[in-house]
């Protein structure tokens, strides 16, 4: 699965949405709002269209590079206060150093190029936050 959604997720149902016996290697990576510096929240805006489409590539890259089984992605759009879940990547792969590396792969990958905007919310003020693509 591969979304872009206001709504929070269940970790634990997303999870069980991956697994399967043939599985021996489930790895999760949570993105949460940071406190730093001050910081109150995080609005963050996409292009949802063209950021499912781009996580849809980066998921098939993921699957043509690695051993892996399973992938699912959900990032979260809108207000988001520190603490608040921002993004899951769940792999699913035989052996856990495949669904370790694949996940790693994919986060990097959505870093640099899905249009996805945050803004930081704090005590001086906002301010919109580069982005990773480029590097």
């Amino acid at each position: 699965m591969i979304s872009v959604t206001r709504d929070d997720f269940d970790l634990n149902a997303e999870i069980d949405r991956v697994r399967r016996p043939d599985m021996g290697g489930l790895v999760t990576f949570l993105g949460v709002v940071r406190d730093e510096g001050g910081l109150e929240a995080m609005e963050l805006e996409a292009y949802e269209e063209v950021a499912v489409k781009e996580m849809e590539t980066i998921r098939d890259e993921a699957f043509a590079k690695f051993p892996i089984g399973a992938v699912t992605v959900i990032h979260r759009i809108g207000r988001l206060r520190v603490g608040e879940n921002i993004l899951l990547i769940v792999v699913g792969a035989g052996h856990r150093k495949e669904a370790f590396e694949a996940c790693e792969y994919i986060l990097e990958r959505i870093k640099e190029s899905v249009p996805i905007w945050k803004k930081e919310i704090g005590e001086g003020g906002e301010r919109w936050v580069p982005g990773d693509s480029g590097k």
